[in-house]
């Protein structure tokens, strides 16, 4: 008697590429710009812009990927 042998589908439980592409754009770009206009304050307010660039980001990713699809 054969044994079967139960075949799993693979689920991917990746993030679309567009979503990582805006979170590391957008936490880049509002660092920085954080660091020209916040310059006379403390650093941990550039990474909280950097932070708050890249949740939004995150949002706008996945509104991209719902509307228009990945990018590959």
């Amino acid at each position: 008697m054969k044994k079967t042998r139960s075949r799993k589908i693979e689920n991917r439980n990746e993030w679309p590429a567009v979503v990582y592409f805006w979170m590391i754009g957008l936490a880049f770009i509002s660092y920085v710009a954080a660091r020209i206009i916040l310059n006379a304050y403390p650093h941990p307010y550039h990474w909280l812009s950097g932070l708050g660039g890249g949740l939004a980001g995150l949002a706008i990713g996945w509104l991209w990927y719902r509307w228009r699809g990945d990018v590959f």
